[in-house]
């Protein structure tokens, strides 16, 4: 098969203090306040700003570094621009005028196609907006395009390579182009982390936005299940699937949450989202931490050094801005939540991806039978390096009336929520719990797969409790090693996104953790092109 080319106020004073000095001289990397501002003066149009964006994905995705991050641009995009710049008045959102990527399973009802990264889908476009999309559109963003991924969002195999898709090949790490940018959302955080788009919109089902943006050395807001809505997202599973934010800063994630959440009648998971959804720049206090009281999982660390010591350079950050830290806290059944996890997805897949490519009109798949037999008929462009047993162990799974998934789910609310995380910040009286990232980049290995750090094979990393749970999650820089970021977690109890994004804010004020990458070979190695402009 012949594979396809694709082609202010005092919100504003605080959105601007987001970014350091050195970010701030320069577009490519330049805050949505720090844009609007030119763009409001006249000094930039946003017709201007999406030109520069598609000339840079030119010479550093397609070109330069070929980071393969972007699949596809969207080939109205600077048609929209324009006429969002003649419609511009005094009165506008932070996102109006905004170029943003999306991962590539969010359907666009445009010449964009959706593709979850795979040939089977390549066919035609989705024939409407996703929930996300028609959100984005509405406060004045202009799509930029589509951002590559794992596959099928990390669900087809356990030894795949992240950010390797059958559409856009093998994602690179703007830090050290042989090093993986993680997760699913790969594509998302190496085109924000590069200066291709000011942000991007990932999802996760468990670790897919928190560990892209860890390992790219960016912020990365896993929200709530059910405050954004999912219709329109190609799925894993109803129980943890959640699209969020992938930007360079704090301000930025609480500016696209704020356009992104609220109650769908598309998604019954988001009945309650009105209620909870806000403007969530105003919890951009740069003394956030002042009496916060955070709980460090312990658990969660000691198998790798780099992540442990900026951990702990973290918390003596924290206290320092006035933060009470409870070290240890121990977060119970951490252990027991992964058989139940696996469970849960194999039978959601099958039911969910069923359901949604009935959605999906002038496709020749229908159904995940559909798809493994695609797969096997084009084995030599999808399946060069890894196979597809998650796929079949999903479709050997039956329906959702099952005893096995009951129970399975069941267990694995229970678990991570009331009796894990709530009981974990209910035991201290916390805020929020505090855990490291995997540490610095892995290698990428398209031979063996994916080499996550971790510890104790029965705990699933920092992202599990919160996936699983449904909770909120949030990531941002924290420090380096070897010349590539190393992040830290927070996450909480269900609808605390206004907690952690003021520790996170208070956090980032006060360590300004955020460096540009310098396109380097290897670690310690040479650049590969000489600018990033």
């Amino acid at each position: 098969m012949t594979r396809r080319p694709f082609a202010c106020s005092l919100l504003a004073a605080a959105l601007l203090a987001s970014m350091p000095l050195a970010a701030q001289q320069q577009d490519d990397y330049a805050s949505i306040a720090q844009l609007q501002q030119r763009m409001d003066d006249g000094s930039l149009s946003s017709k201007t700003l999406t030109q520069d964006f598609l000339g840079r994905i030119q010479r550093i995705d397609r070109h330069g570094p070929a980071l393969h991050s972007v699949l596809q641009t969207n080939p109205d995009a600077v048609k929209i621009a324009a006429s969002l710049d003649a419609r511009r008045s005094k009165r506008h959102g932070p996102l109006y005028g905004i170029p943003v990527l999306l991962k590539d399973n969010i359907d666009t009802g445009d010449r964009e196609l959706t593709t979850a990264g795979s040939l089977a889908l390549v066919d035609a476009p989705a024939p409407h907006d996703a929930t996300v999309t028609a959100k984005l559109r509405a406060a004045g963003a202009v799509i930029l395009g589509k951002a590559n991924l794992s596959e099928w969002a990390n669900y087809r195999s356990n030894h795949a390579s992240s950010g390797w898709t059958g559409v856009g090949g093998q994602t690179k790490n703007p830090y050290a182009l042989d090093r993986n940018p993680c997760g699913s959302s790969a594509g998302s955080a190496a085109a924000v982390a590069a200066g291709l788009a000011t942000v991007a919109i990932g999802s996760e089902t468990d670790g897919s936005i928190i560990c892209p943006a860890s390992m790219t050395g960016l912020v990365g807001i896993k929200p709530t299940l059910g405050l954004v809505s999912r219709a329109g997202i190609v799925p894993i599973s109803a129980n943890q699937d959640t699209a969020g934010p992938i930007t360079r800063s704090v301000a930025d994630a609480a500016a696209l949450l704020s356009a992104i959440a609220g109650s769908d009648a598309r998604d019954p998971a988001t009945v309650d989202a009105d209620k909870h959804a806000t403007d969530y720049t105003k919890f951009l206090d740069p003394n956030g931490l002042r009496g916060k009281r955070i709980g460090v999982v312990r658990a969660l660390g000691g198998v790798e050094p780099n992540a442990d010591r900026v951990l702990d350079e973290a918390i003596a950050a924290m206290k320092a801005q006035g933060a009470i830290i409870v070290d240890p806290v121990q977060l119970p059944h951490l252990n027991e939540l992964g058989d139940a996890e696996s469970t849960v997805m194999q039978y959601d897949f099958k039911h969910d991806i069923n359901a949604y490519l009935a959605t999906r009109t002038g496709l020749k798949v229908h159904t995940l039978a559909d798809l493994i037999a695609f797969d096997n008929a084009h084995a030599a462009e999808e399946m060069p390096w890894f196979g597809q047993e998650l796929f079949e162990q999903a479709e050997a799974r039956g329906p959702l009336t099952d005893p096995a998934y009951r129970d399975a789910l069941a267990k694995a609310k229970q678990l991570s929520g009331p009796e894990g995380i709530d009981a974990a910040l209910q035991s201290q009286h916390l805020d929020a719990l505090l855990a490291p990232s995997w540490g610095p980049a892995f290698m990428t290995d398209l031979v063996l797969g994916d080499h996550v750090v971790s510890g104790d094979p029965t705990i699933g990393g920092p992202s599990q409790p919160a996936a699983v749970a449904g909770y909120p999650s949030i990531t941002l820089p924290a420090g380096w090693a070897h010349g590539l970021p190393v992040g830290i977690v927070l996450f909480g109890a269900k609808w605390s996104e206004p907690t952690l994004i003021s520790i996170a804010y208070g956090f980032e004020q006060h360590t300004h953790a955020w460096q540009a990458p310098k396109f380097l070979d290897t670690v310690d190695g040479k650049p590969v092109m000489a600018s990033s402009k």
